[in-house]
């Protein structure tokens, strides 16, 4: 679940979206590793305005995310992750419905900044090779990059959310 804050909507809601990527871990022992991972991941958020005119934007934000955290491990089945993320912006693109149109358009890419990061937490539990978890991303750039997208999204950055299931191909 991701969101965007713009300033001038009256209803904000978050978008559901996924990642998918690789992980591995380096200068691994027992009590700690460093993660790096690369995803594929969907952002953006809902607004609806209801002023004068009911319409509702949807913003698809899609990037190429390269988290760096710190994991600590509790035991054989739990661990704690802290870090930042850097995310490099793919492609974007609206969708709109409403009484004043329906419909979807890109974004050009120019009106956004094409790098975003921030800082990253979560936790996650091993169930053999099978690693399940809950992380949470708040960036800290704020992603509009023109006067256009500024009116639109004000000072809005990304945060996310993220539920993951992940699997350990290394042989054990």
């Amino acid at each position: 679940m991701s969101t965007l804050y713009p300033e001038n909507a009256n209803n904000q809601s978050s978008r559901l979206g996924f990642n998918a990527g690789l992980y591995g871990q380096i200068l691994s022992s027992e009590a700690f590793a460093v993660q790096l991972e690369l995803l594929y991941s969907t952002k953006g958020s809902t607004a609806q305005s209801g002023a004068a005119i009911n319409q509702q934007v949807t913003y698809h934000l899609n990037y190429l995310d390269l988290p760096v955290l710190a994991v600590f491990k509790l035991a054989d089945f739990a661990e704690i992750q802290l870090g930042g993320y850097a995310s490099y912006l793919l492609n974007a693109n609206i969708s709109y419905k409403g009484d004043f149109a329906t419909g979807s358009s890109p974004i050009n890419k120019d009106n956004l900044k094409s790098f975003d990061y921030g800082i990253a937490g979560g936790i996650g539990a091993h169930f053999g090779k099978v690693k399940v978890g809950a992380r949470y991303n708040f960036g800290v750039v704020k992603i509009a990059n023109s006067n256009t997208a500024r009116t639109y999204m004000g000072d809005a950055k990304n945060t996310c959310a993220q539920l993951f299931v992940a699997y350990d191909l290394r042989s054990r």
